[in-house]
Protein backbone atom coordinates (compact mmCIF):
# COMPACT_ATOMS: atom_id res chain seq x y z
CA UNK A 1 0.00 0.00 0.00
CA UNK A 2 1.83 3.23 -1.04
CA UNK A 3 0.99 5.29 1.56
CA UNK A 4 2.57 8.78 1.89
CA UNK A 5 6.40 8.41 3.41
CA UNK A 6 5.98 11.62 5.35
CA UNK A 7 2.58 10.53 6.82
CA UNK A 8 4.06 7.61 7.93
CA UNK A 9 6.71 9.81 9.62
CA UNK A 10 4.43 11.24 12.33
CA UNK A 11 1.92 8.05 12.56
CA UNK A 12 2.52 7.39 15.94
CA UNK A 13 1.81 11.23 16.76
CA UNK A 14 -1.36 10.96 15.02
CA UNK A 15 -2.43 7.64 16.94
CA UNK A 16 -1.54 9.82 20.06
CA UNK A 17 -4.51 12.52 18.85
CA UNK A 18 -6.60 9.59 18.19
CA UNK A 19 -6.21 7.65 21.78
CA UNK A 20 -6.70 11.18 23.45
CA UNK A 21 -9.85 11.99 21.71
CA UNK A 22 -11.27 8.36 22.63
CA UNK A 23 -10.42 9.03 26.23
CA UNK A 24 -12.10 11.99 26.29
CA UNK A 25 -15.70 11.42 24.03
CA UNK A 26 -18.32 14.48 23.97
CA UNK A 27 -21.78 14.36 22.70
CA UNK A 28 -23.35 16.12 20.25
CA UNK A 29 -22.34 20.25 20.12
CA UNK A 30 -20.98 19.82 23.71
CA UNK A 31 -17.76 18.76 22.35
CA UNK A 32 -15.61 21.97 23.56
CA UNK A 33 -12.56 20.11 24.65
CA UNK A 34 -12.37 18.14 20.92
CA UNK A 35 -13.23 21.58 19.17
CA UNK A 36 -10.58 23.58 21.31
CA UNK A 37 -7.68 20.62 20.57
CA UNK A 38 -8.83 20.59 16.87
CA UNK A 39 -8.09 24.81 16.70
CA UNK A 40 -4.79 24.56 18.69
CA UNK A 41 -3.46 21.47 16.42
CA UNK A 42 -4.64 23.74 13.38
CA UNK A 43 -2.93 26.57 14.24
CA UNK A 44 0.55 24.57 15.25
CA UNK A 45 0.65 23.41 11.97
CA UNK A 46 0.54 26.94 10.16
CA UNK A 47 -2.78 26.59 9.26
CA UNK A 48 -3.78 29.96 7.39
CA UNK A 49 -7.24 30.35 8.91
CA UNK A 50 -8.85 28.34 11.63
CA UNK A 51 -12.34 29.88 12.28
CA UNK A 52 -14.38 27.87 15.44
CA UNK A 53 -17.73 28.44 16.32
CA UNK A 54 -19.30 27.61 13.11
CA UNK A 55 -22.53 25.05 13.41
CA UNK A 56 -22.27 25.76 17.26
CA UNK A 57 -19.25 24.54 17.86
CA UNK A 58 -17.94 23.18 14.48
CA UNK A 59 -14.20 23.98 13.77
CA UNK A 60 -12.75 24.99 10.06
CA UNK A 61 -9.40 25.51 8.88
CA UNK A 62 -8.09 26.88 5.61
CA UNK A 63 -4.75 25.92 4.06
CA UNK A 64 -3.65 28.14 0.92
CA UNK A 65 -2.15 26.22 -1.73
CA UNK A 66 0.84 27.68 -4.56
CA UNK A 67 0.30 30.97 -5.41
CA UNK A 68 -1.70 32.29 -2.24
CA UNK A 69 -4.15 29.86 -2.65
CA UNK A 70 -5.82 31.21 -5.80
CA UNK A 71 -8.35 29.04 -7.46
CA UNK A 72 -10.85 26.24 -6.27
CA UNK A 73 -11.85 25.62 -2.60
CA UNK A 74 -12.63 21.66 -2.08
CA UNK A 75 -13.65 20.92 1.49
CA UNK A 76 -12.97 17.82 3.33
CA UNK A 77 -14.74 17.16 6.56
CA UNK A 78 -14.42 14.76 9.86
CA UNK A 79 -17.06 14.08 12.93
CA UNK A 80 -16.21 14.77 16.13
CA UNK A 81 -18.67 13.82 18.55
CA UNK A 82 -19.08 10.47 20.15
CA UNK A 83 -22.32 8.14 21.14
CA UNK A 84 -24.22 7.78 24.93
CA UNK A 85 -22.81 4.73 25.36
CA UNK A 86 -20.98 2.81 28.24
CA UNK A 87 -17.64 1.60 27.35
CA UNK A 88 -16.63 -2.67 27.50
CA UNK A 89 -13.40 -2.45 24.89
CA UNK A 90 -10.92 -2.57 27.82
CA UNK A 91 -8.48 -0.90 25.92
CA UNK A 92 -5.85 1.46 28.26
CA UNK A 93 -6.61 4.61 26.35
CA UNK A 94 -10.59 3.95 27.15
CA UNK A 95 -13.22 6.45 28.19
CA UNK A 96 -13.00 8.12 31.22
CA UNK A 97 -16.20 9.70 31.14
CA UNK A 98 -19.14 7.05 32.16
CA UNK A 99 -22.31 7.01 29.42
CA UNK A 100 -20.16 8.28 26.96
CA UNK A 101 -17.83 6.58 24.02
CA UNK A 102 -16.20 7.00 20.71
CA UNK A 103 -18.52 4.03 19.54
CA UNK A 104 -18.40 5.01 15.76
CA UNK A 105 -15.18 5.99 15.42
CA UNK A 106 -15.12 10.19 14.48
CA UNK A 107 -11.71 9.77 17.06
CA UNK A 108 -9.96 7.92 13.97
CA UNK A 109 -11.82 10.57 11.50
CA UNK A 110 -10.80 13.83 13.32
CA UNK A 111 -7.44 12.45 13.65
CA UNK A 112 -7.22 11.38 10.32
CA UNK A 113 -7.90 14.57 8.63
CA UNK A 114 -5.69 16.88 11.45
CA UNK A 115 -2.85 13.84 9.93
CA UNK A 116 -3.57 15.10 6.53
CA UNK A 117 -4.17 18.76 7.50
CA UNK A 118 -0.47 18.63 9.00
CA UNK A 119 0.73 17.22 6.21
CA UNK A 120 -0.37 20.01 3.33
CA UNK A 121 -0.04 22.96 5.50
CA UNK A 122 3.60 21.29 5.67
CA UNK A 123 4.06 20.58 1.73
CA UNK A 124 1.75 23.16 0.06
CA UNK A 125 1.72 20.84 -3.42
CA UNK A 126 -1.36 21.87 -4.59
CA UNK A 127 -3.14 25.10 -5.96
CA UNK A 128 -6.41 26.55 -5.03
CA UNK A 129 -7.04 26.48 -1.31
CA UNK A 130 -8.58 23.02 1.03
CA UNK A 131 -11.01 23.18 4.09
CA UNK A 132 -10.52 20.87 6.55
CA UNK A 133 -14.10 20.89 8.15
CA UNK A 134 -14.43 19.34 12.07
CA UNK A 135 -17.99 19.22 12.50
CA UNK A 136 -20.20 18.62 15.59
CA UNK A 137 -23.37 16.57 16.82
CA UNK A 138 -23.68 13.89 13.72
CA UNK A 139 -25.52 11.92 16.13
CA UNK A 140 -28.99 12.86 15.79
CA UNK A 141 -28.08 16.60 16.27
CA UNK A 142 -27.54 17.45 12.45
CA UNK A 143 -24.70 19.31 12.88
CA UNK A 144 -24.33 18.99 9.24
CA UNK A 145 -27.31 21.42 8.55
CA UNK A 146 -26.27 23.76 11.47
CA UNK A 147 -22.64 24.13 10.07
CA UNK A 148 -24.27 24.87 6.62
CA UNK A 149 -26.69 26.77 7.64
CA UNK A 150 -24.15 28.71 9.52
CA UNK A 151 -23.00 29.50 5.62
CA UNK A 152 -20.34 27.09 5.71
CA UNK A 153 -20.12 26.98 2.14
CA UNK A 154 -20.12 30.52 0.92
CA UNK A 155 -17.72 31.63 3.78
CA UNK A 156 -15.31 29.23 2.60
CA UNK A 157 -16.04 29.42 -1.10
CA UNK A 158 -16.17 25.38 -1.07
CA UNK A 159 -17.17 24.34 -4.69
CA UNK A 160 -16.95 20.37 -4.03
CA UNK A 161 -17.10 18.55 -0.58
CA UNK A 162 -16.19 14.75 0.47
CA UNK A 163 -16.53 12.85 3.35
CA UNK A 164 -14.84 9.59 4.85
CA UNK A 165 -16.41 6.86 7.57
CA UNK A 166 -14.79 3.48 8.94
CA UNK A 167 -16.22 0.34 7.97
CA UNK A 168 -15.74 -2.79 10.23
CA UNK A 169 -15.61 -5.81 8.52
CA UNK A 170 -14.08 -4.20 5.38
CA UNK A 171 -10.21 -5.23 5.76
CA UNK A 172 -7.68 -2.34 6.35
CA UNK A 173 -6.46 -0.76 3.79
CA UNK A 174 -9.26 -1.22 1.36
CA UNK A 175 -11.71 1.11 0.37
CA UNK A 176 -15.84 1.19 -0.99
CA UNK A 177 -17.91 3.51 -2.54
CA UNK A 178 -20.63 4.04 -5.31
CA UNK A 179 -21.80 6.51 -7.10
CA UNK A 180 -25.68 7.85 -5.75
CA UNK A 181 -27.41 7.33 -2.53
CA UNK A 182 -25.07 5.18 0.05
CA UNK A 183 -26.63 6.11 3.32
CA UNK A 184 -30.18 6.16 4.22
CA UNK A 185 -32.34 9.05 4.68
CA UNK A 186 -33.66 8.21 8.33
CA UNK A 187 -37.17 9.35 8.86
CA UNK A 188 -39.53 8.34 11.86
CA UNK A 189 -43.14 7.76 13.00
CA UNK A 190 -45.39 7.31 15.64
CA UNK A 191 -49.05 6.15 14.25
CA UNK A 192 -51.45 6.76 17.15
CA UNK A 193 -54.70 4.51 16.71
CA UNK A 194 -58.08 5.00 18.32
CA UNK A 195 -61.20 2.98 18.76
CA UNK A 196 -63.67 2.16 21.31
CA UNK A 197 -62.09 0.57 24.61
CA UNK A 198 -64.30 -1.87 26.92
CA UNK A 199 -64.68 -5.29 28.88
CA UNK A 200 -62.37 -7.99 27.12
CA UNK A 201 -65.42 -10.06 27.46
CA UNK A 202 -67.79 -8.40 25.52
CA UNK A 203 -65.16 -7.04 22.69
CA UNK A 204 -68.58 -7.04 20.34
CA UNK A 205 -69.22 -3.93 21.86
CA UNK A 206 -66.12 -2.05 21.26
CA UNK A 207 -63.68 -1.52 18.25
CA UNK A 208 -60.53 -2.88 19.24
CA UNK A 209 -57.39 -1.08 18.52
CA UNK A 210 -55.09 -3.96 19.27
CA UNK A 211 -56.81 -5.74 16.14
CA UNK A 212 -56.40 -3.28 14.20
CA UNK A 213 -52.57 -2.15 14.85
CA UNK A 214 -52.11 -5.94 14.64
CA UNK A 215 -53.61 -5.91 10.84
CA UNK A 216 -51.60 -2.61 10.34
CA UNK A 217 -48.11 -4.27 10.93
CA UNK A 218 -48.59 -6.66 8.51
CA UNK A 219 -50.02 -4.89 5.71
CA UNK A 220 -46.89 -2.14 6.42
CA UNK A 221 -44.70 -4.84 5.49
CA UNK A 222 -46.24 -5.37 2.18
CA UNK A 223 -45.03 -1.70 0.84
CA UNK A 224 -41.98 -2.84 0.34
CA UNK A 225 -42.16 -6.58 -0.56
CA UNK A 226 -45.81 -5.76 -3.20
CA UNK A 227 -45.75 -1.64 -4.12
CA UNK A 228 -41.81 -1.20 -4.46
CA UNK A 229 -39.90 -1.29 -7.30
CA UNK A 230 -37.67 -4.45 -6.74
CA UNK A 231 -34.27 -2.80 -8.07
CA UNK A 232 -34.87 0.05 -5.23
CA UNK A 233 -34.23 -0.28 -1.98
CA UNK A 234 -36.00 0.70 1.51
CA UNK A 235 -36.97 -0.60 4.98
CA UNK A 236 -39.75 -0.41 7.06
CA UNK A 237 -39.59 -1.45 10.73
CA UNK A 238 -41.82 -1.00 13.55
CA UNK A 239 -40.00 -0.93 16.27
CA UNK A 240 -42.35 -0.29 19.20
CA UNK A 241 -46.06 -1.32 20.09
CA UNK A 242 -47.95 0.52 22.97
CA UNK A 243 -50.84 -0.56 23.89
CA UNK A 244 -53.54 -1.44 27.26
CA UNK A 245 -52.19 -2.10 30.85
CA UNK A 246 -55.30 -4.83 31.89
CA UNK A 247 -55.34 -8.20 31.08
CA UNK A 248 -59.81 -7.28 31.01
CA UNK A 249 -59.21 -4.61 29.00
CA UNK A 250 -59.61 -3.70 25.65
CA UNK A 251 -57.81 -0.43 25.71
CA UNK A 252 -58.76 3.10 23.53
CA UNK A 253 -55.51 3.81 21.52
CA UNK A 254 -52.49 1.80 20.68
CA UNK A 255 -49.40 3.83 19.55
CA UNK A 256 -47.18 2.29 16.85
CA UNK A 257 -43.25 3.58 16.19
CA UNK A 258 -41.01 2.72 13.37
CA UNK A 259 -38.77 4.05 11.21
CA UNK A 260 -38.36 4.16 7.44
CA UNK A 261 -34.79 4.23 5.94
CA UNK A 262 -34.83 4.62 1.65
CA UNK A 263 -31.54 5.44 -0.66
CA UNK A 264 -33.19 8.03 -2.65
CA UNK A 265 -35.99 11.31 -2.70
CA UNK A 266 -38.07 9.17 -4.97
CA UNK A 267 -38.52 6.52 -2.61
CA UNK A 268 -38.65 8.63 0.70
CA UNK A 269 -42.24 9.98 -0.72
CA UNK A 270 -42.94 7.34 -1.75
CA UNK A 271 -42.67 5.25 1.37
CA UNK A 272 -43.89 7.97 3.20
CA UNK A 273 -47.16 8.53 0.97
CA UNK A 274 -47.85 4.78 1.22
CA UNK A 275 -47.35 4.30 5.03
CA UNK A 276 -50.43 7.24 4.95
CA UNK A 277 -52.63 5.62 2.98
CA UNK A 278 -52.95 2.39 4.09
CA UNK A 279 -52.54 3.43 7.66
CA UNK A 280 -55.87 5.70 7.28
CA UNK A 281 -57.18 3.14 4.84
CA UNK A 282 -57.50 -0.32 7.33
CA UNK A 283 -58.20 2.33 10.59
CA UNK A 284 -61.29 3.45 8.45
CA UNK A 285 -62.24 -0.15 7.32
CA UNK A 286 -62.70 -1.01 11.49
CA UNK A 287 -64.09 1.99 12.22
CA UNK A 288 -61.38 3.56 14.26
CA UNK A 289 -59.05 6.80 13.31
CA UNK A 290 -55.33 7.18 12.76
CA UNK A 291 -52.58 10.10 13.73
CA UNK A 292 -50.15 10.04 12.06
CA UNK A 293 -46.78 12.03 12.92
CA UNK A 294 -44.30 11.92 10.45
CA UNK A 295 -41.26 13.16 10.72
CA UNK A 296 -38.71 13.24 8.31
CA UNK A 297 -34.60 12.87 9.70
CA UNK A 298 -31.72 12.91 7.94
CA UNK A 299 -31.82 12.84 3.79
CA UNK A 300 -30.03 10.18 1.57
CA UNK A 301 -26.61 10.55 1.62
CA UNK A 302 -26.11 11.01 -2.70
CA UNK A 303 -22.45 10.41 -4.14
CA UNK A 304 -22.73 12.73 -7.03
CA UNK A 305 -21.37 10.62 -9.70
CA UNK A 306 -18.25 12.92 -11.26
CA UNK A 307 -17.19 13.07 -7.79
CA UNK A 308 -17.63 9.65 -6.70
CA UNK A 309 -15.57 8.59 -9.89
CA UNK A 310 -12.72 10.73 -8.73
CA UNK A 311 -12.73 9.24 -5.06
CA UNK A 312 -12.47 6.36 -6.02
CA UNK A 313 -9.45 7.37 -8.41
CA UNK A 314 -7.72 8.76 -5.57
CA UNK A 315 -8.31 5.83 -3.46
CA UNK A 316 -6.88 3.20 -5.93
CA UNK A 317 -3.74 5.79 -5.98
CA UNK A 318 -3.50 5.12 -2.32
CA UNK A 319 -4.69 1.44 -1.93
CA UNK A 320 -3.86 -0.49 -5.21
CA UNK A 321 -6.01 -1.74 -8.33
CA UNK A 322 -8.18 -4.01 -6.78
CA UNK A 323 -8.69 -2.41 -3.28
CA UNK A 324 -11.59 -0.21 -4.23
CA UNK A 325 -14.84 -1.55 -4.69
CA UNK A 326 -16.45 1.23 -6.76
CA UNK A 327 -20.24 -0.27 -6.58
CA UNK A 328 -20.18 -1.06 -3.44
CA UNK A 329 -23.67 -1.66 -1.54
CA UNK A 330 -24.85 1.43 0.35
CA UNK A 331 -26.04 0.83 4.02
CA UNK A 332 -29.63 2.03 5.55
CA UNK A 333 -28.08 3.64 8.31
CA UNK A 334 -28.13 7.45 8.27
CA UNK A 335 -25.39 10.13 7.73
CA UNK A 336 -25.83 14.04 8.60
CA UNK A 337 -22.92 14.33 5.84
CA UNK A 338 -25.94 14.29 3.54
CA UNK A 339 -26.83 18.11 3.90
CA UNK A 340 -23.39 18.65 3.14
CA UNK A 341 -23.82 16.79 -0.36
CA UNK A 342 -27.39 18.86 -0.82
CA UNK A 343 -24.80 21.84 -0.51
CA UNK A 344 -22.47 20.93 -3.01
CA UNK A 345 -21.49 18.27 -5.00
CA UNK A 346 -18.91 15.41 -3.31
CA UNK A 347 -18.67 11.97 -1.86
CA UNK A 348 -18.48 10.08 0.65
CA UNK A 349 -16.44 6.91 1.26
CA UNK A 350 -15.68 3.78 3.55
CA UNK A 351 -12.31 2.96 4.79
CA UNK A 352 -11.90 -0.92 6.03
CA UNK A 353 -11.41 -0.82 9.77
CA UNK A 354 -11.07 -4.69 9.77
CA UNK A 355 -12.75 -7.19 11.63
CA UNK A 356 -13.38 -5.18 15.04
CA UNK A 357 -16.74 -4.52 16.48
CA UNK A 358 -19.63 -3.27 14.87
CA UNK A 359 -20.08 0.40 14.57
CA UNK A 360 -22.25 1.64 18.23
CA UNK A 361 -21.26 -1.46 20.28
CA UNK A 362 -19.75 -1.12 23.91
CA UNK A 363 -16.39 -2.96 22.54
CA UNK A 364 -16.02 -0.89 19.35
CA UNK A 365 -12.36 0.63 18.85
CA UNK A 366 -11.05 2.32 15.43
CA UNK A 367 -8.38 0.45 14.08
CA UNK A 368 -5.25 2.83 14.06
CA UNK A 369 -4.10 0.79 11.89
CA UNK A 370 -5.83 2.31 9.33
CA UNK A 371 -5.01 5.73 9.76
CA UNK A 372 -2.07 5.67 7.14
CA UNK A 373 -3.73 5.25 4.22
CA UNK A 374 -7.13 7.36 5.62
CA UNK A 375 -4.61 10.32 6.05
CA UNK A 376 -3.06 9.50 3.15
CA UNK A 377 -6.01 9.37 0.76
CA UNK A 378 -7.08 13.05 2.18
CA UNK A 379 -3.52 14.20 1.00
CA UNK A 380 -3.89 12.65 -2.41
CA UNK A 381 -7.64 14.03 -2.57
CA UNK A 382 -6.20 17.48 -2.56
CA UNK A 383 -3.06 17.08 -4.47
CA UNK A 384 -4.71 15.07 -7.28
CA UNK A 385 -7.87 17.83 -7.35
CA UNK A 386 -5.63 20.55 -7.22
CA UNK A 387 -2.81 19.86 -9.22
CA UNK A 388 -0.29 22.72 -9.29
CA UNK A 389 0.24 23.90 -12.67
CA UNK A 390 2.66 26.64 -14.62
Amino acid sequence: MPVINRVADFEDEIIGWRRDFHTHPELQYDVQRTAGRVAELLRSFGVDEVVTGIGRTGVVGVIKGRKGGAGRTIGLRADMDALPISERSGKPYASRTAGRMHACGHDGHTAMLLGAAKYLAETRNFSGSVAVIFQPAEEGGAGGRAMVEDGLMDRFGIAEVFGMHNLPGLPVGRFAIRPGGIMAATDEFIITLEGVGGHAAIPQQTIDPVVIAAQLILALQTVVSRNLDPMRSAVLSITMLEAGNAFNVIPRNVKLTGTVRTLAETERQFMEQRLRAITSGIAATFGATADIAYRRGYPPTVNAPEQTSFAAAVARSVAGDGQVNDQADGTMGGEDFAYMLEARPGAYIFIGNGASSGLHTDTYDFNDAAIPAGVSYWARLVEMALPVTG
